[in-house]
């Protein structure tokens, strides 16, 4: 171990020193880090040895955990560009940034920019491949349910969403989001993510499980939107006005039979779509709320 790890380890233990002289210890430690890792080659050891202490005690100490946090992430800052200038075999760095942020219950937020010289292609392949596989094994949040986030969800959660982030990867976005479905706003952010993308095929295909999943309820309304206008920018007229007459079966209420009106008409196709609502809001086995409608859209009165 480096001098300047056993000087970190000798502060961090258990002992009768006040905190302010072993802060002070600590605060030399890592300048004397950045003085090494400034000299250039030689550092980055020191520098993996210092971070992994500092990690470890942050969850071991609660009292001054803020403190060692902040000094967690200038270390990992000196690691990051000890390795630019003194790069490791790119599988093992790989390796241990995945370990460092996910094998701690305080563990720190990594940038992938500042690695991304060390780790090269062969190692972003290899991080992103078991960051995905152990993500992909966490349970998917259904509608309606109460998640339960424990440090391990927390821990690839945030990895993967930096990984998203540094790569711009549309699909890994779409991972991280659909790993939480428990509301119909769940499904907007995915359907939103992919048609910021041009994928209007994926993002229609959201949209239709967000309805079916809310019933027509919640966000039902903006997801059927966003499920429109895309339809209407890229020229899908008949899928536009589908989509609000789904949403109108599936929860008849005035405001949503007044927009697909609006539209149809718009569109010189009211009177098939009218006719073709009203006899399923008729049939039996229609939800809540139809009998109603049907009365007010034919001009019927209440009861």
């Amino acid at each position: 171990m480096h001098a300047l790890a056993t000087r970190a380890a000798t502060a961090l233990a258990p002992s009768g020193a006040p905190w302010a002289a072993r802060w002070d210890e600590l605060a030399a430690v890592v300048a004397g880090l950045s003085d090494l890792v400034r000299g250039g080659p030689g550092a980055r050891q020191a520098a993996q040895d210092v971070a992994e202490l500092l990690v470890a005690a942050v969850a071991e100490d609660r009292e001054h955990r803020a403190a060692l946090a902040e000094l967690v992430d200038r270390v990992v800052d000196l690691h990051a560009v000890a390795c630019a200038s003194d790069p490791p075999e790119p599988v093992g760095l790989a390796e241990w940034l995945l370990w460092l942020q996910t094998g701690f219950a305080e563990p720190p937020e990594v940038r992938l920019s500042a690695y991304a010289g060390a780790l090269g292609a062969e190692g972003l392949a290899l991080y992103r491949a078991e960051a995905v596989a152990r993500f992909e094994r966490l349970p998917v949040i259904g509608f309606g349910r109460t998640g339960t986030y424990d440090r391990e969800r927390w821990a690839l959660l945030r990895v993967v969403e930096e990984l998203a982030e540094h790569t711009g990867d549309v699909d890994l976005q779409v991972l991280v989001l659909s790993r939480d479905l428990s509301s119909g706003w769940h499904y907007l952010r995915v359907a939103t993510v992919l048609r910021d993308a041009d994928r209007s095929e994926e993002a229609l295909g959201w949209v239709r499980r967000g309805l079916v999943a809310t019933g027509g309820r919640g966000a039902a309304a903006r997801l059927v939107d966003l499920g429109v206008d895309e339809c209407l920018r890229v020229g899908w007229v008949s899928r536009a006005v589908e989509l609000r007459r789904d949403l109108v079966l599936a929860h008849p209420v005035w405001e949503a039979w007044e927009r697909l009106r609006s539209l149809a008409a718009g569109l010189g196709m009211w009177p098939a779509v009218r006719e073709e609502v009203l006899a399923r809001l008729s049939a039996p086995g229609a939800p809540s709320g139809a009998v109603e409608l049907v009365r007010r859209a034919t001009g019927e009165p209440s009861r």
